[in-house]
């Protein structure tokens, strides 16, 4: 193997932290927005991309061993798994032994225990 197959090319780091604070940016005026599809989208299709970037440049996803991405589409599943999981239950108004507080009377949405 010669010096120039071994050579890693590593990406410009200023360069990827001033797109990662642009990002940022977008995100946090999105979020302003009172549009929920703007919202939704500067939340999450921001946070997509700037996990992305993150992985690929920071963590060196690209040049890690064949099976290291597989393991973290693996972890991924396992939380879209328990995501699943207890959505049904959390996302409830109410359950068996107790009612989620509206925001706008307690201020949080803590649960109120019915005795």
């Amino acid at each position: 193997m010669t010096t120039a197959e071994s050579h890693v090319h590593h990406p410009n780091y200023v360069k990827i932290w001033a797109i990662l604070v642009v990002l940022l940016l977008v995100s946090v005026v999105g979020s302003m927005s009172h549009i929920r599809e703007v919202v939704l989208i500067a939340a999450f299709g921001v946070a997509l991309v700037k996990a992305y970037m993150v992985a690929k440049n920071f963590m060196h996803i690209t040049v890690e061993k064949r099976w290291v991405p597989y393991l973290l589409i693996v972890c991924l599943l396992f939380v879209a798994i328990l995501f699943a999981g207890v959505a049904p239950d959390v996302m409830k108004q109410s359950g068996l032994n107790w009612t989620k507080n509206p925001p706008a009377q307690s201020g949080s949405n803590a649960a109120v225990k019915h005795e």
